[in-house]
């Protein structure tokens, strides 16, 4: 039987229902042993990675995802070199290279963009980052990381710090986080609060805390999701230099964080993860990019409805 996602666009983990979410993490288990030794699951297929903002980890693991599965890629990194440059539009791109494509990963400078990319695409649409809105396919992998590591997500307690005004993926992870029975600590300075919205849409579906205080929360932690200060967001270089270096973790602060809790970050980092973080047991940032690529795995065989 094709997969529930057959055919369909993931542009919003909102979009997803948690038995849906709860079925992706099991299934991606599968993926494990492809991830090593890869499989031709997608052979014929072609897919577009349509990144129109810089990108390391989303870019490659999307197209390392497609070729281990014995598909093929096809797009570009920025604009430079495309008819962008010469003023054409997202939507003519997409009508254009959707005729070369199964299906198209997309990432844009602009909130909103991917959705309008699959109302003018007639092949699924995955959203690989849009401005600052959201991140699905890292809040799936983020979860699934979670899962794979504490055994589950329900009865967690689970802390997001640093920039949840700008970072797309602690909007998409937020809203992800609010389908299970957990505690959210949102972390950051006053000027990086979490957008309105998002806090509209989870309040009242999950127990929030907001809180600038980290130290004080550490050792009640299962979860702590660190992100970087989003330079690139921000109109005011001013207001950058006010909050750079909010929170910066070493070794000896996370002493007192949980022997069983994790350390997650969607990378790149700056400055807000020491080096010396990288040796203890609790972190759990580069097994992220591992599961990463099963989670995309899945999705990519997923909507090209070859499950």
């Amino acid at each position: 039987m094709p997969s529930f996602l057959a055919g369909r666009d993931i542009i919003s983990i909102k979009d997803l229902k948690r038995e849906e979410i709860d079925e992706i993490l099991r299934l991606t288990d599968a993926f494990e042993p492809l991830a090593d030794k890869g499989s031709d699951m997608l052979d014929g297929r072609i897919m577009a990675a349509l990144f129109f903002e810089p990108s390391t980890r989303t870019k490659l693991s999307f197209e390392s995802a497609m070729y281990k599965l014995g598909g093929s890629v096809i797009g570009f990194a920025g604009p430079m070199g495309t008819s962008v440059e010469k003023g054409e539009n997202l939507a003519d791109t997409v009508r254009v290279v959707e005729n070369y494509a199964d299906v198209l990963v997309v990432r844009h400078p602009l909130e909103g963009a991917a959705r309008l990319a699959a109302e003018f695409a007639s092949v699924p649409v995955i959203n690989a980052g849009s401005g600052a809105e959201e991140h699905p396919t890292q809040a799936l992998l983020d979860l699934y990381t979670i899962r794979r590591e504490l055994g589950r997500i329900d009865g967690l307690k689970v802390a997001l710090v640093g920039d949840l005004r700008y970072g797309r993926t602690v909007h998409s992870l937020a809203y992800a986080l609010s389908l299970y029975d957990i505690k959210l600590y949102l972390v950051s300075p006053e000027i990086l609060r979490m957008r309105k919205e998002v806090l509209a849409g989870i309040r009242g579906r999950v127990d929030v805390v907001e809180t600038d205080d980290l130290a004080g929360i550490l050792p009640e932690l299962d979860v702590l999701y660190v992100t970087r200060i989003q330079k690139e967001r921000f109109a005011d270089p001013a207001e950058y230099e006010e909050v750079k270096g909010s929170y910066r973790l070493t070794s000896a602060m996370l002493s007192r964080l949980k022997p069983t809790g994790i350390v997650m970050h969607p990378l790149p980092r700056v400055d807000e993860v020491d080096y010396d973080v990288d040796r203890i047991p609790q972190a759990k940032y580069f097994k992220q990019v591992r599961y990463g690529l099963m989670v995309r795995m899945f999705l990519l065989a997923s909507v090209l409805g070859a499950i």
